[in-house]
């Protein structure tokens, strides 16, 4: 049997006076910006909670119109503030037009929140509405832009065991389901306050609704685990540090590379001195050498030179040039003994930043698209590197935020996940953190340790129950040394791959289908009532 929605109170006639018109705009743009405000560095996931609650007020009930408007204001109010470090050298035009981009995905998703509002069971389908949209938004344009992911923002959450069941998409619809379980819940209260009575089975739907992601977190925590299935490995995370901040660090090219090149020599030193142990293998940033090894040969010796003084296979972050008018950003597997043996080709690569398309259109925006003179090319080989006996999966910096980057590593083998980084041209923003939480996300979703050496830091070693053992400061040489436990096994969410967000997209495509086929039912009854 179709269970029959609880009877709404319909919508509020409009308020007289502006300051009360605005109300409902003004709730949105807090919704938006309480979500902002549970991401990294912040310890306050929690706020995600009721962000969506009000979220849900702004939008229950209300016509398609004013929902996509709301629904504008919310995803201003969450990127504007979220994506602020796109802006840090190239200025507010692309930082504007990014924010304003995301917002709009974020407006249709509303949009289609607010037809399944109408529906029994409402918080259902708006939180598989809300993550069908990220699935969009992660894929399309250009690839997609997946930052921003309400799982991103939940690093130290309660609800993160849920990322090893059913990877980012269930974690995301968990949390969003509790949000908008939480506003339910209220307009029921409110109503049995004012009338004395309610709908049962809608009371108790909501309370469902708040209840079940709660327990299904912590029916998922034996899935999280930090030991050691395959021995561990020591490992160090040079971070060698830039000339100075912002984009123009890239013409300082072999002054990245002698900075980490010497803080591995030090390292060195100090495993002789015995002040750190000796490391298996090395992990170096994503563009710690921007001079192309194989066509310069300072650049060979330099890189050489510190390997074989660490006397361990070491991952280079390099830029290689592939023909005269194409690059690949690549890592570079060397050894001490025969020098580079394996490579990786970036194969998630930044709209953008690493190619430009639409240049000319871009242009219009910020002339900073001519920085970008000779354009990269997508790898298409899964990076894994066997390391001293040690599977490494590699994901370069970027590439965290998109599911199947470090979902192919570990089914190729990958026993603990790589994630060398390169946030100099962002500064101190608030990126550093967001990605870093990203790898934490990652880390639980997948069971494994994550090893995030970056140029400038934050450099971390993450524990496969997301966890962070150790980390460096901001623009300053270091190296962390870290015994990371190997493991094999593989999570529900790796197992699935993409199946958990199949299944949330068709929900969400059926809730749509149901809202659409009772507006259209009810413009029948109405016509024909006349």
């Amino acid at each position: 049997m179709t269970p029959v929605a609880a009877p709404s109170p319909g919508p509020t006639p409009p308020p007289a006076g502006w300051p009360r018109r605005l109300l409902r705009p003004a709730a949105a743009v807090l919704s938006g910006v309480l979500l902002y405000a549970s991401f990294p560095p912040r310890p306050l996931w929690w706020l995600v909670l009721p962000g969506f609650a009000l979220l849900g007020w702004v939008l229950h009930g209300r016509r398609l119109r004013a929902a996509f408007g709301l629904g504008l204001l919310s995803g201003l109010g969450f990127m504007l503030p979220l994506l602020r470090w796109t802006g840090e050298d190239v200025g507010p035009v692309p930082w504007l037009a990014l924010a304003t981009a995301e917002a709009l995905f974020i407006a249709v998703g509303c949009l289609g929140i607010a037809a399944v509002t109408r529906l029994a069971y409402w918080p259902v389908w708006a939180a598989a509405v809300w993550t069908l949209d990220e699935a969009v938004r992660a894929r399309i344009p250009f690839g997609g832009f997946p930052w921003g992911k309400i799982a991103f923002g939940q690093a130290e959450s309660a609800f993160l065991p849920l990322a090893a069941l059913g990877g980012t998409p269930l974690l995301t619809f968990a949390v969003v389901l509790c949000g908008f379980g939480l506003y339910e819940g209220v307009r029921h209260l409110r109503t049995y306050r004012s009338s004395g009575t309610t709908h049962r089975a809608a009371a108790a739907g909501a309370a469902a609704c708040v209840l079940a992601p709660v327990v299904a977190a912590l029916a998922a925590l034996p899935l999280v685990d930090a030991s050691a299935e395959d021995g561990t490995a020591t490992v160090a995370a040079i971070q060698g540090n830039v000339p100075r901040l912002g984009l123009d660090f890239n013409a300082q090219r072999r002054a990245v590379l002698d900075n980490h090149a010497n803080r591995t020599i030090q390292l060195a030193d100090e495993v002789r001195a015995g002040k750190a142990k000796q490391p298996d293998f090395v992990l170096w940033p994503e563009n710690s050498s921007d001079l192309d090894p194989y066509r310069n040969a300072d650049a060979h010796q330099v890189i050489d030179g510190a390997v074989k003084a660490i006397g361990a296979p070491t991952v280079i972050g390099s830029v290689v040039e592939k023909g005269s008018d194409s690059l690949r950003n690549t890592l570079i597997e060397w050894d001490p003994e025969k020098g580079p043996v394996d490579t990786y080709d970036k194969r998630f690569i930044q709209p953008f930043g690493e190619y430009m398309p639409m240049r000319t259109v871009a242009r219009v925006f910020s002339k900073d698209v001519d920085r970008v003179q000779r354009e990269f090319v997508a790898g298409t080989k899964v990076g894994v590197f066997d390391l001293a006996g040690t599977k490494v999966g590699l994901v370069t910096c970027y590439e965290a935020a998109f599911d199947a980057a470090a979902r192919d590593t570990v089914r190729h083998g990958g026993q603990m996940i790589a994630v060398p980084s390169n946030n100099a041209t962002f500064g101190r923003s608030e990126m550093t953190y967001q990605q870093l939480a990203m790898s934490q996300v990652r880390a639980v979703e997948h069971g494994r340790a994550v090893v995030v050496p970056v140029t400038s830091g934050v450099s971390a070693v993450i524990r496969p129950d997301g966890t962070i053992a150790d980390r460096s400061g901001m623009f300053t040489p270091d190296a962390l040394v870290a015994e990371v436990p190997l493991r094999s096994s593989l999570t529900p969410a790796t197992r699935m791959g993409p199946l958990p967000e199949g299944l949330i997209a068709l929900l969400a495509v059926a809730g749509l289908g149901w809202a659409g086929a009772s507006a259209v039912r009810a413009r029948k009854e109405r016509g024909t009532a006349r």
